[in-house]
């Protein structure tokens, strides 16, 4: 069911259906704007990509099914695309993530230390995170310091009385 409002949604078959149903008068569509096609479409797929993912895994697929399935994404977008630099895009079958890497010369290694040892943030520094204040979160001065390896971005609003503050 489509609810009043703005959207800026791509029109997949599903919505066409139901936007079918709706007077012309009730509703504005535009055509995809070709220089941010790129990002509009990719913005899309990250969704369905999840939940295919997700669908995968809910029918009893682990990380290999689910690996596979990323890795066909990729082999299509190389055949497509005729880009033989595609291929070295494929998720590798260890299923794992880089966390950490230090320089050669990075002063921790001499004292013992690996990359193993340095201490992580609670939430994704890959991903935005709010941070509210609230008891059972994370704390944002602690996120902060262990976000110093490598520096990160931050931009932050307070709100005040005369609206939202920006500082970074």
């Amino acid at each position: 069911m489509l609810y009043p409002g703005l959207y800026e949604q791509v029109i997949n078959n599903a919505l066409n259906s139901e936007l079918a149903k709706i007077p012309e008068a009730r509703k504005s569509t535009a055509p995809i704007d070709t220089a941010e096609a790129a990002k509009v479409l990719a913005q899309y797929l990250t969704d369905v990509v999840q939940k295919g993912l997700e669908n995968v895994q809910d029918n009893g697929g682990g990380i290999e099914a689910q690996i596979q399935l990323a890795n066909q994404i990729v082999t299509t977008i190389q055949n497509t695309t005729q880009e033989a630099d595609f291929a070295a895009l494929g998720v590798d079958q260890r299923a794992e993530q880089l966390l950490a890497l230090l320089q050669q010369n990075d002063p921790r290694l001499a004292t013992g230390k690996s990359a193993k040892d340095l201490d992580r943030p609670e939430t994704s520094i890959a991903q935005s995170s709010l941070f509210t204040g609230a008891i059972h979160e994370p704390q944002m001065y602690t996120e902060l310091k262990k976000r110093s390896f490598p520096p990160t971005a931050l931009i932050c609003w307070y709100p005040s009385s005369s609206g939202a503050v920006c500082g970074s």
